[in-house]
């Protein structure tokens, strides 16, 4: 038998394509798990903190992530189109709308309880737009550009706080998982961070999970080349910052 990294998160860590030690990963889905891969645990008390954890890895690596709020938002907003409409737009649809919503896009905190299960997640985000004195998004579109561009500004947090406490610069973003889909968001995450972004593949869990397997039984010499593997095989979306 072959046990592979036990958790989905520490699979989708593994499948993650990142050429070298200068990469953010991040599993993107309903939550979103943004961090680095480390040989060793980070354990200063400014890193307790800010709320980064070190999990256990397979081959003695170690995720240094933080969670962060993912498409709980997006999923939520569709939910409630749907019971209040009957349909909704897909998530690619939102992702459209709120590429074309016009103006500078309000910003709220993904990371504040109140968005965790509110009555509705429509209402709330307007309301804490309201309450920060911005601009209250009207339609769906300004909506989801808020949520989206909300998203992108806590990566861009994770990701400074991230330089801060490894004393690494990191140039890129890898991004699996099916948030990877998200056209809109890989943009603006690509803005706010200053980074490209490389997005892919969608089914890192699975795919990580191969990969150990692959490993233990010869298929490929180790975690580097069936990482390299995966670049090769799998489509892979650069996604260059917009100033």
């Amino acid at each position: 038998m072959i046990a592979p990294a036990t958790h989905d998160t520490g699979s989708a860590w593994l499948a993650v394509p990142a050429p070298d030690a200068q990469s953010v990963f991040m599993s993107s889905g309903t939550w979103s798990l943004i961090g680095v891969e480390n040989t060793e645990p980070v354990l200063t008390s400014e890193s307790r903190e800010l709320n980064f954890t070190n999990e256990g890895g397979a081959y003695g690596t170690y995720r240094y992530l933080k969670n962060i709020m993912g498409l709980w938002m997006a999923q939520c907003v569709r939910r409630e189109l749907i019971v209040r409409d009957g349909d909704a737009p897909s998530f690619a649809e939102l992702a459209d709308m709120a590429a074309a919503a016009e103006g500078e896009p309000s910003l709220v905190d993904v990371n504040d309880q109140r968005f965790l299960a509110p009555a509705s997640m429509i209402d709330e985000v307007r309301d804490a737009c309201y309450d920060t004195g911005q601009r209250v998004p009207e339609t769906i579109g300004e909506l989801m550009q808020c949520i989206f561009c909300s998203l992108a500004k806590a990566y861009a947090g994770a990701v400074a706080d991230l330089s801060r406490l490894t004393g690494t610069t990191y140039r890129r973003i890898n991004i699996v998982g099916g948030g990877c889909q998200n056209a809109y968001l890989n943009q603006v995450t690509a803005n706010a961070c200053g980074i490209p972004v490389y997005a892919g593949p969608v089914e890192g869990t699975a795919l990580g999970n191969i990969m150990v397997q692959l490993i233990a039984t010869g298929g490929v010499a180790g975690l580097p080349a069936a990482r390299a593997l995966v670049r090769q095989s799998f489509e892979i979306k650069e996604i260059e910052p917009q100033r």
